[in-house]
């Protein structure tokens, strides 16, 4: 059942809840609502309470200005005042940068962190590409082309142009532009070039867990493995023959064992 709770700025968030126990929020990435953690919540709800929401400025959350990433900290605050504390917390792509945030703001609120593909820039190149990437994305939502923005984003994380083209005949096209401003929070949770945040990533104090795909990009491997060796108390996983759409059926008995 959806429910919602007020974030300081005054933002309604929608939430859910499913199962019992232990309060494990889930939080997501780029053009992602709470239904899209629907499934690995259900998977998680035989032991856990597994709670799904929708980011500001998506789905049945209302939005404020102006966006800082600080507001999104808020959020998680105000949904771990409303299942109790402390969570523990997983968090997927550009999601998984906000966890870390939120882990490193409200320390024993959060009891053990789970993260995987955080996409952040080991090197100059990578970190130059996301920084025009994020000008022309402002430049495409300022001039309310949302679709340009979508656009830019899937290209960006490697879809061809022809396959945006069939895309922006698909009926979830529609669906994808309403999402698109959240795409300039996202590019901002993650930091100026998407730099990897060593000074942050050391203060992160609970139990993590840094996971990547097997079968996902080198990149992203090795974005994992920097962040595992920043944060004092991290593992280091591989789940075998995943992307960066990881099944929620592999993924649940990795969290389930390590929040246990």
């Amino acid at each position: 059942m959806r429910q919602f709770v007020t974030s300081k700025d005054g933002t309604r968030v929608a939430y859910e809840t499913v199962g019992h126990g232990q309060a494990v929020l889930i939080v997501l990435g780029a053009l992602n609502a709470r239904k899209s953690g629907t499934k690995l919540a259900k998977l998680l709800a035989s032991k856990f309470t597994a709670v799904t929401y929708d980011r500001r400025g998506r789905g049945d959350s209302s939005d404020s200005a102006p966006f800082a990433p600080e507001r999104e900290i808020e959020d998680i605050a105000a949904l771990i005042d409303a299942v109790g504390e402390p969570v523990c917390v997983y968090g997927h792509s550009s999601g998984a940068a906000l966890a870390i945030s939120a882990a490193v703001k409200l320390r024993k609120r959060v009891a053990k962190l789970a993260i995987y593909e955080a996409p952040y820039s080991l090197d100059s190149h990578a970190r130059k590409a996301a920084k025009e990437y994020y000008l022309a994305l402002k430049k495409a939502l300022s001039s309310g082309h949302n679709g340009d923005a979508v656009a830019l984003f899937v290209r960006s994380v490697g879809v061809s142009d022809k396959q945006i083209q069939a895309m922006r005949q698909m009926p979830m096209w529609k669906g994808l532009e309403k999402l698109a401003p959240t795409l300039a929070y996202d590019s901002e949770v993650l930091g100026e070039g998407h730099a990897l945040p060593t000074a942050v990533l050391s203060h992160v104090k609970m139990p993590t867990l840094v996971m990547h795909g097997g079968a996902g990009s080198p990149a992203m491997r090795d974005a994992a493995r920097a962040i595992s060796e920043a944060i004092p108390q991290a593992e280091l996983r591989t789940l075998a023959r995943q992307t960066h759409g990881v099944s929620p059926k592999v993924l649940a008995p990795v969290l389930e064992e390590f929040f246990a």
